[in-house]
């Protein structure tokens, strides 16, 4: 529960770039947290705050997109919350359903990620709210994107794949895309922030998205998570 209850939290640029997509018809999305199905190599702290900074980057991949608008985090963190699921309950089909239902969303996903002292596995499930049934389980299945150094590129790799499964191009050159994507050690360095604003410490949180922003200056997200804890 706690860590729904830390997802809530999180307002990040993700929706507020959503805003483009105020263009007749988008598709409305709710991205759910992930789960780390047990890695090894690195302090569990960092495990920890993957879980939130892995579904903010995939929300923000998403929400390059002009065509997806991403269901509110703090309607989805009521509505799983509402689930009243336990703190290591796996976000089935059914119950991502029910979330995206109350979120507003015709599409929810979800998954899991487990690091292996550096090869890293993001599974994440395309769950078709109307149905309750699985659409696509995407993953980085390719030989040369299961390193941890290339995080940010799995992590785009399986946006476009989600996209793709319902019926939308990847995007391209949108606005704000990156190519060649976030460097890791900035992905976890803003991830910790996202973890310790969701606990309160604001300090600390500036503290990690500022080490982010000095990996990665063009890091926006990692820019708006300064502005918000200041």
């Amino acid at each position: 529960m706690r860590r729904y209850l830390l997802w809530g939290m999180l307002a990040t640029a993700a929706v507020a770039r959503t805003a483009v997509a105020q263009q007749p018809g988008p598709i409305v999305i709710a991205v759910l947290p992930f789960e780390d199905r047990g890695s090894f190599g690195q302090d569990k702290e960092v495990f920890r705050a993957l879980e939130l900074g892995i579904p903010a980057t995939f929300a923000a991949e998403l929400s390059r997109n002009p065509k997806v608008r991403v269901a509110d985090r703090a309607r989805t963190a009521q509505a799983l919350q509402a689930q009243k699921l336990g703190p290591n309950a796996r976000v089935d089909a059914a119950t991502a359903a029910k979330v995206g239902s109350e979120a507003g969303a015709k599409y929810a996903i979800t998954g899991n990620f487990a690091d292996f002292y550096g090869k890293f596995r993001i599974d994440a499930r395309v769950v078709d709210v109307g149905n309750g049934q699985i659409l696509k389980i995407v993953s980085n299945n390719e030989p040369n994107l299961q390193d941890r150094a290339d995080l940010s590129r799995i992590i785009q790799s399986l946006a476009e794949k989600a996209l793709a499964a319902v019926g939308l191009p990847a995007a391209g050159n949108a606005a704000g895309a990156r190519a060649g994507g976030v460097p890791t050690d900035a992905l976890t360095q803003y991830s910790l922030g996202l973890l310790y604003e969701s606990q309160g410490d604001k300090t600390k949180a500036a503290e990690h998205y500022q080490r982010a922003l000095s990996t990665f200056p063009d890091y926006s997200e990692a820019r708006e998570g300064v502005q918000r804890v200041r």
